[in-house]
């Protein structure tokens, strides 16, 4: 047991660079959310439901993240900072990493899987601060949520996405040479929001310009049909 949560702390360290020793990171919120889970989600099984959910809100309390009792999540799960939100038929694989203010939520059910609201989360993926992922979705293995994205549609295996809604992003393949992926993008400017709200009034004025180009062209075009038109100047004629 002692080995497993060193190497879980080690797992921790080698995604944060901030902590200075294992002690320290003991200290973290994400790490108690997770092990309050664990006693809740075992109490859940047993249909122990009210303790689960006491032992849920206790966690919520000393902690700031919700994780619901039913939800299912791997090993090396790392929550950096808090204030996350973790769905009831959420299912999380391993080496998961959620940032401050995500939430895995759920959507009608009747819009979707029966019985299956919330989203799963394969291994390795790495979901950026504020981003939402919502319904019985798929996020594909090593995927990269970006920050303040709304994901409701699946998610293919390592891709990279951002907006709202979220779309997949081409990355330079260098930065998939390296093991972890901070924030879940890379910092570069093409992930920069400002370039993103400026792709979207491009997009909008190039509508606009074929739109216009098309008013232009019915102005242009004569009014009456070409067989009246040549009814009339027969009729000129006579």
């Amino acid at each position: 047991m002692l080995r497993n949560l060193i190497a879980y702390l080690d797992s921790v360290k080698s995604r944060d660079p901030a902590p200075r020793s294992r002690a320290e990171i003991l200290l973290y919120p994400g790490i108690w959310s997770l092990a309050f889970h664990r006693v809740a989600h075992r109490l859940y099984r047993a249909r122990l439901y009210f303790l689960a959910r006491a032992v849920n809100h206790l966690s919520r309390f000393l902690t700031g993240n919700d994780i619901h009792p039913g939800a299912k999540i791997g090993k090396r799960f790392f929550i950096d900072h808090g204030f996350t939100v973790i769905g009831e038929t959420a299912e999380i694989g391993d080496d998961v990493t959620l940032y401050q203010n995500v939430t895995l939520g759920g959507t009608d059910p009747a819009n979707g899987i029966a019985g299956k609201r919330h989203p799963t989360l394969e291994n390795g993926v790495i979901v950026g601060s504020g981003a939402q992922v919502l319904g019985p979705v798929r996020v594909g293995a090593r995927a990269r949520v970006g920050a303040n994205a709304v994901v409701t549609k699946d998610v293919a295996e390592a891709a990279t996405m951002v907006g709202i809604p979220a779309r997949a992003m081409l990355v330079d393949v260098t930065a998939y040479q390296r093991d972890f992926l901070p924030y879940g993008t890379p910092c570069s400017d093409c992930f920069d929001p400002e370039k993103q709200k400026l792709e979207l009034l491009q997009c909008e004025v190039e509508q606009l310009q074929k739109r216009l180009a098309e008013l232009l062209a019915q102005k242009q075009a004569p009014e009456l049909p070409a067989d009246d038109v040549a009814l009339f100047k027969e009729r000129g004629r006579a």
